[in-house]
């Protein structure tokens, strides 16, 4: 239920060895009056100081006049401010204030959303329930040729909510959804939403020791599987645990018998038979319960389970709807999966939360992008920044500004083709935005600066407490001063983005992974006070004169590639079996004219005995597309001298570079092989001709 005002607003730290009590008193009573003396003092200096001003301004007056005193008194203030720096600061404050003022506007707004909702303890399910209520015959998900209204979206996750309670599901139960992209997608979590039951949404390209990792970590009761994605369950079963339900989701009729073989339950066939009317539910779910598990991956490993509320979904979703100025009659459009944060809970939460209209789509296309927005009507079309380019490369047409959009969001946008996109396209508005799943360090782009990821304010920095802070670039450790408190980044300095922590408040909670050990790391305590604490991001953010924000690079084991999370760990993990137990460093290195870094291995080869063909094989099982490395470093050596993370950062410092060396280099090439990495081919990736 949205906050009354809201359509409105809207669209417009050496102990000392313990003493005598006596004497500890006699300390302390000479302690105060010292401490009342000096204040005494200092009080009758400012008296006197005071006094001494208020006459030589009377006096002014009286033989200048009070206008020479208003000009005297201007004239101070101008040459103390610029003495004190003051002056830029009142600059700098005049320039900013439109942008500062219009988001703090929006960020009361969707603070008394948020509270409204969290005193009514109401949950996304509910929320989304008054909507089907309010129109029912609104379209609510397009997909394909599919229409979905908010009438049937309700009705099938009552449906899906009706089988589940049959089957003995309760509050805190996880049932993972392993599906593509499709409108039951949304409506098998929003139904198990309205049990309290947790959904964790699987990568669907996961294949393996990963998938299964995926559903142990999330302590997966059940899994819903797609019909299509049957084989990657059955490599899998054995592995799971064998209390661990399987039920199968296929676009065929109810009465068919497609079974997978995997004494799994037709899903289908259960959903035919139950009610469409809300479920009866006891133990209702609550605002701060647990509504969906969101998979990151990390500097430590395989996937991990970030835990999102329904209150972090809400403000997940509300915060770029407020900040980014969304509509309530706005339609999106949204090729992106639906298990990242992005798709599934930024966009899909514009359906849910305000009643909007959602286009999603099976899988990217660059050359059906716009086509598709202007199929659909969408006014809001959304992004990660692999796609931005993507796009770019598909050969211009007339009906490039033929569409409808007025505002594009997203994260990644280069600020190399930044300008190229939007006047190519035309497009009105670029809403650029930054966060982490699990994170609280959010920020967002409001006034289309080019290539900013969002700002933090000069004026008012308290309202929404973020912070660069200095770290080791070795390391990714924060640099602390003599009181062992972090030092903040002035602009132009790169530093470490971190958010700090206030329980309680959804925009600043962190509620980390279902792994509690894991979500102590990238909390730090002793920020920029003692006893706080702040949710490190391990991403190297530098911000301008004027608090604008942009990214420069990612700290730890962990580089982005394909808009995906590639965690070093996992990879090396998969490759040392792939490879016979070789030892391998995977890393990420830059590619001219690619976003993020392309994976790279330097595997110990040192009888040459590797065999490649079977070696890139492997890796085609075992990993999804975008953590295959790109490229290969054969080692006839290590140097054990120095430490792991010195060794790889040497390695990544020299790249694949054939002219600096003298290890032979491979690259993956089109047809997933493993092919000599030349000088020829080298300039053939540096100028373009060769891409990933």
């Amino acid at each position: 239920m949205t906050a009354p005002h809201e359509d409105d607003v809207r669209n417009g730290n050496v102990k000392q060895p313990p003493q005598p009590q006596q004497e500890r008193d006699l300390e302390g009573g000479g302690c105060c009056a010292g401490r009342r003396g000096r204040a005494c003092r200092l009080a009758a200096v400012m008296v006197v100081v005071g006094a001494a001003v208020c006459a030589c301004a009377a006096a002014v007056w009286l033989l200048l006049g009070p206008i020479n005193l208003v000009q005297l008194v201007l004239v101070a203030a101008v040459a103390y401010l610029a003495a004190s720096g003051g002056f830029h600061w009142l600059y700098v404050a005049a320039l900013t204030a439109p942008r500062d003022i219009k988001a703090l506007t929006r960020f009361i707004c969707l603070k008394l959303q948020v509270r409204s909702h969290m005193k009514k303890n109401i949950s996304i399910g509910e929320i989304f329930q008054q909507h089907a209520k309010k129109h029912p015959n609104k379209p609510c998900l397009l997909f394909e040729d599919e229409e979905w209204t908010f009438g049937q979206v309700e009705e099938y996750s009552n449906r899906v909510a009706s089988v589940f309670a049959s089957l003995g599901f309760k509050k805190g139960d996880a049932v993972a959804i392993f599906l593509e992209n499709r409108p039951e997608f949304v409506c098998l979590w929003l139904g198990l939403s309205k049990l309290g039951v947790i959904a964790p949404l699987i990568n669907f390209n996961l294949r393996q020791y990963p998938l299964v990792h995926s559903i142990k970590a999330s302590n997966c009761t059940a899994v819903i599987f797609q019909r299509e994605l049957a084989p990657a369950i059955k490599d899998i079963k054995e592995s799971l645990p064998a209390s661990v339900q399987l039920y199968q989701w296929h676009t065929g009729s109810a009465s068919s018998d497609i079974s997978a073989a995997l004494g799994e339950k037709d899903l289908p066939q259960l959903l035919a038979a139950a009610s469409p009317t809300p479920t009866t539910v006891v133990d209702k779910p609550a605002y701060d319960d647990p509504l969906l598990y969101i998979y990151t991956s990390g500097t430590t490993g395989l996937p991990k389970a970030a835990v999102i509320s329904h209150a972090r979904f809400e403000f997940i979703a509300a915060a770029i709807s407020w900040l980014a100025g969304f509509k309530n009659s706005d339609r999106f459009y949204t090729p992106l999966p639906l298990y990242h944060t992005a798709g599934g809970v930024m966009t899909i939460g514009q359906a849910l939360l305000y009643g909007c209209t959602v286009v999603i789509r099976k899988k990217f296309s660059a050359s059906a992008y716009f086509s598709d927005v202007k199929k659909y009507k969408c006014t809001v079309g959304q992004y990660i920044g692999e796609m931005c380019r993507y796009i770019l490369a598909v050969p211009p047409k007339q009906q490039d500004k033929d569409h409808t959009i007025r505002l594009i969001f997203g994260n990644g946008l280069r600020p190399q083709i930044w300008k190229e996109f939007v006047k190519r396209f035309n497009i009105p508005r670029v809403a650029e935005f930054y966060g982490a799943t699990e994170g609280n360090a959010n920020i967002v782009n409001i006034d289309n600066t080019v290539g900013a990821i969002g700002f933090v304010s000069r004026i008012i920095p308290s309202v929404y407490p973020l912070s660069i802070i200095k770290v080791d670039p070795a390391t990714g450790e924060p640099i602390r001063n003599a009181k062992g408190l972090c030092i903040e980044c002035g602009p132009g300095e790169p530093g470490v983005f971190v958010g700090k922590i206030i329980h309680n408040d959804p925009s600043r909670a962190f509620l980390g992974y279902v792994d509690k050990a894991a979500s102590q790391k990238k909390v730090i305590h002793n920020v920029l006070r003692k006893g706080d604490s702040a949710f490190i991001s391990g991403d190297i953010l530098v911000a301008d004169k004027w608090g604008n924000l942009f990214f420069k690079d990612r700290t730890g084991d962990t580089f982005r590639w394909k808009g995906e999370n590639v965690s070093t760990t996992e990879v090396e993990a998969v490759i040392s079996n792939v490879a016979n137990y070789r030892d391998s460093v995977v890393y990420g290195v830059q590619v001219p004219g690619m976003e993020g870094r392309a994976g790279m291995v330097a595997i110990l080869d040192e009888d040459s005995t590797l065999d490649l063909k079977a070696f890139a094989e492997g890796l085609k099982q075992s990993l999804p597309s975008y953590a295959r490395p790109i490229f290969l470093r054969i080692l006839k050596k290590v140097d054990m001298t120095g430490t792991y993370k010195l060794k790889k950062k040497d390695l990544q410092d020299e790249g694949f570079d054939p002219t600096n060396i003298k290890d032979r280099l491979y690259y993956l090439s089109s047809n997933g092989t493993y092919e000599l990495l030349t000088e020829d081919v080298f300039s053939q990736i540096n100028n373009g001709k060769i891409r990933f």
